[in-house]
């Protein structure tokens, strides 16, 4: 088990390693984000394929080459993705290559993780590892895939620990609650949500995680009215509700791309009479912002860009492709702490990483994207 967690030294004195790169590195919350990180997703989790390879050589690479900030969840290639990273953690910090306080950890609970490999009949996996255990009923899961109960969180947490081989988690997210809208009214996931939170500020309580948030795919990027939105607002109250202002909710997870850009474009947000884009209200509520899907699962690159894209967030012409242009757009948009990619290869880590030897693009020209 390694103990420890990421701190304001480890994590500065790992940025200060790429001192070339200092606009790649920024501070919130005391320590200090890469301004990419690596995700460990990957689609389609049926297929044999996404288990006859790891991520293990990219996230040595990305950790040896300037990315502090790693991201995964419980169900993420049914447990193997966390116990990837667990691996090679234990190894490199073994080695002397790293050491934990350098490395900011998040993960999830939410969706049932099922195992590999793919059980029989899943159905009889959920029966014998969450209903007869009690850890939730039936009515607890949505789309037989995702439950927030209590006893379900603490369990999905407690094996994550294990599948991580760690002590603590830096950050650890409710995953995709706007999915339970399915069902239940929007009164009835705050209550859930708020019931989870107790159960998150017990674990902070506990040493298990120093912070938590929320980890969002449809629920801040639609308009009011859409039947999974929520409201930042709202869940940050719950929060001060919990734990008063010494809470811990600290940060969400929110898709953004060259083809998402809800987040900084609409004002879906509204906060004491006042109306805010997620990217808005966040900043002034003092939650970090980590964004997701920054490549699009690669469906941003089906055609070439626009050459006023390549221009504008590349006039100098550094970079060397439409994944780095990518890249670069989402670590130069303002209020967001960090964005996500996900790479099997550890080659693509360090062309994507190129990103970090140039600086983002100013806010008066990054605005103009939104005109080309």
């Amino acid at each position: 088990m390694i103990k420890g967690f990421a701190t304001a030294e480890g994590t500065l004195e790992y940025a200060q390693k790429y001192s070339d790169s200092k606009e790649f590195f920024i501070k919130h919350n005391g320590i200090v984000f890469s301004k990419l990180g690596l995700g460990t997703f990957n689609k389609e989790p049926y297929k044999e394929e996404n288990y006859l390879f790891n991520y293990v050589d990219s996230i040595k690479s990305a950790l040896q080459n300037g990315i502090n900030f790693i991201d995964t969840a419980i169900n993420y290639r049914y447990q193997q993705s966390e116990k990837e990273i667990g691996y090679i953690l234990g190894e490199m910090i073994e080695n002397d290559e790293i050491k934990r306080e350098n490395i900011i950890i998040a993960s999830k609970g939410g969706f049932i993780p099922l195992e590999y490999p793919f059980p029989d009949n899943p159905y009889h996996w959920i029966r014998d590892n969450m209903l007869l255990p009690k850890l939730c009923t039936e009515a607890d899961i949505e789309l037989d895939q995702h439950c927030i109960s209590e006893r379900f969180l603490e369990y999905s947490l407690n094996k994550s620990l294990e599948n991580l081989g760690l002590e603590t988690i830096d950050i650890y997210f409710l995953h995709n609650p706007e999915i339970q809208l399915g069902t239940k009214t929007k009164e009835d996931l705050l209550e859930i949500i708020k019931k989870a939170f107790e159960v998150f500020e017990k674990a902070v309580n506990d040493g298990k995680i120093k912070s938590y948030g929320l980890a969002t795919w449809n629920g801040f990027i639609n308009e009011k009215g859409f039947v999974e939105y929520l409201s930042l607002s709202d869940i940050y109250d719950v929060a001060v509700s919990v734990a008063g202002d010494n809470h811990h909710f600290k940060y969400i997870q929110v898709p953004f791309n060259l083809a998402k850009t809800h987040i900084y474009t609409m004002p879906t947000q509204s906060h004491e009479g006042e109306e805010y884009t997620v990217l808005e209200l966040a900043h002034k509520l003092e939650l970090g912002v980590i964004s997701s899907s920054s490549l699009l699962q690669m469906n941003l690159f089906k055609k070439s860009f626009n050459a006023n894209v390549g221009y504008i967030l590349d006039k100098d012409m550094h970079l060397q492709s439409d994944i780095q242009l990518a890249l670069q757009f989402v670590r130069s948009t303002p209020n967001i702490l960090s964005s996500l990619f996900a790479s099997k290869n550890p080659e693509h880590v360090l062309h994507n990483l190129e990103i970090s030897k140039i600086k983002a693009t100013p806010k008066k020209l990054y605005d103009l994207m939104y005109k080309v």
